[in-house]
């Protein structure tokens, strides 16, 4: 397991060749981070109030959640930058449990769930991100982006009428604003615009306000109200297990995504270990839990170029700040002005080139094929998880498909009539192994046989079982089968197989 991470003002989390980090040495980082750590609070403040519905508690449970997520994986998280706090996506899972079973059981999920990660990440489970391919990676992001804009619709749905100006007036600011300048980020420039005009002309819309009270204090640890026995864990362990994997799920393709938009590398390991512990602390304080925010994190290192773990902790210190000591002042900010930061992540989330006609007519059909699949899983269910391990699974099976018809069979008979020799070329595994026994013609072939596996490469045991069968069918005729030029792995796994999946020829 990786030890904790320092704390990102000791100097073990500075860069190396470095005596600072360089948000202390560079003035116009610092302002960066902590204006776009300023900026994820407020849109914080929404979201989280919306996953406490979601989730069927209290408001100040969704943001008591993204303040201890957001500061702890600051400290030992694996990716600077990405924001980590309470999601739609755990509130649906852990959901039905706060209604069956009481809040006490939930917050016992949270801290089983971290137990969980903790456990999965120490196991290598963030290695399987190599086997998510790029159109599952690309139906991801687009369905997040289609699910933040779906979000955002019930707050221009039946509103009144100045909501529409001011959405308006906001989607300006954010896209003309960084063509003037970017000293201070666009999305809070339109934040405090938009307050000031609704609030100086007394225009009455929708505000942070009506989504639900904010804490007035800060959170206090303790254990979970629930009895210490087996039938609580039996209870909670499901929900738990289903929460650790699609919290996993969720950082670890942001992560990537913010690697990609970054270009640079981050330990998936210890972000999956640093999410366990995330949610450990987070139960403790009694949140409801979460994992990495798409939206947010987009907030913070696309639109507001962050890079390092101080947006990240201030995003959760400044949240807790604006609600406990800005409460009133924050819960007058209107709906719309949030919104419109919102609107404009999904337009930067998505990835227009992947649906270009121009990319479209070159893109392979079973490429298309699973970008689709993985966007209408995740817009259908809502699920990223889902859509993630269906589109994974689509591109598998594509790939299967593909690979299997490589494999050919080519054969050439001795002048003499006594030999005939097959050439078998490509990948021999489970899809390529029932074709692979139709193409000898066991009825007319000499009494000698050579199968020349030079071009091929043997995988699995249902290819061994393959070549078995090929040599009973023509022992059963009263022929011999030589199997020549095995690649080394190819004779290693023929050798410790052959014979042995069905008793022998």
């Amino acid at each position: 397991m990786s030890s904790p991470a320092p704390s990102p003002l000791s100097p073990a989390a500075w860069p190396r060749g470095s005596r600072r980090p360089s948000w202390l040495s560079d003035p116009k980082v610092l302002r960066t981070e902590v204006l776009a750590g300023l900026v994820v609070a407020l849109a914080l403040i929404p979201e989280a109030i919306s996953f406490s519905v979601i989730a069927g508690v209290d408001p100040a449970i969704g943001l008591f959640a993204s303040f201890t997520m957001a500061v702890t994986i600051a400290v030992v998280g694996g990716r600077p930058a990405m924001i980590s706090a309470a999601t739609g996506a755990v509130a649906l899972v852990i959901g039905p449990l706060n209604r069956e079973h009481g809040f006490g059981y939930l917050v016992a999920a949270v801290i089983l769930a971290g137990v969980f990660q903790i456990a999965l990440g120490a196991l290598g489970v963030a290695k399987l991100m190599r086997f998510v391919p790029r159109s599952v990676m690309v139906g991801f992001v687009n369905s997040l982006a289609i699910l933040i804009f779906v979000a955002q619709v019930p707050e221009m749905h039946d509103v009144p009428w100045p909501v529409y100006p001011l959405l308006a007036a906001g989607l300006a600011l954010l896209v003309f604003l960084p063509k003037v300048s970017k000293v201070i980020p666009a999305p809070l420039v339109s934040i405090v615009v938009l307050t000031v005009i609704t609030v100086a002309a007394g225009i009455a819309v929708p505000t942070v306000g009506d989504k639900g009270d904010l804490p007035s204090s800060l959170p206090v640890p303790g254990l979970p109200d629930v009895p210490f026995t087996l039938e609580t864990l039996r209870i909670v362990a499901p929900y738990a297990f289903a929460m650790a994997l699609v919290g996993l799920m969720e950082s670890l393709m942001t992560a990537k995504l913010v690697d990609d938009i970054t270009d640079t590398h981050s330990d998936k390991t210890r972000e999956s270990i640093g999410q366990g512990i995330a949610n450990i602390v987070t139960g403790l304080f009694g949140g409801m839990g979460g994992c990495a925010m798409i939206g947010q994190t987009m907030i913070n290192v696309r639109v507001s170029g962050a890079r390092t773990r101080l947006s990240t902790f201030l995003a959760g210190a400044l949240l807790m700040v604006l609600c406990v000591v800005f409460g009133p002042v924050v819960s007058d900010i209107p709906m719309a002005a949030l919104v419109a930061v919102m609107v404009m992540v999904c337009f930067a989330t998505f990835d227009w080139h992947s649906i270009a006609p121009k990319t479209l007519k070159r893109m392979p059909a079973g490429e298309i094929t699973v970008m689709v699949v993985t966007v209408a899983c995740v817009v259908t269910t809502s699920n990223l998880a889902i859509g993630v391990v269906v589109g994974s699974i689509t591109a598998m099976a594509i790939f299967a498909k593909r690979v299997a018809h490589l494999a050919d069979v080519t054969s050439v008979t001795d002048p003499d009539g006594t030999q005939v020799v097959y050439s078998v070329t490509g990948e021999l595994f489970f899809a390529a192994s029932n074709d692979l026994v139709c193409r000898f013609n066991y009825a007319a072939d000499p009494d000698k046989i050579v199968i020349d596996l030079s071009a091929a490469h043997i995988w699995d045991t249902s290819s061994v079982a393959a070549l078995d069968a090929i040599e009973t069918k023509y022992a059963q005729r009263g022929k011999s089968v030589e199997i020549i030029s095995l690649n080394e792995p190819s004779a290693r796994i023929h050798k410790n197989l052959s014979g042995e999946l069905t008793g022998g020829h």
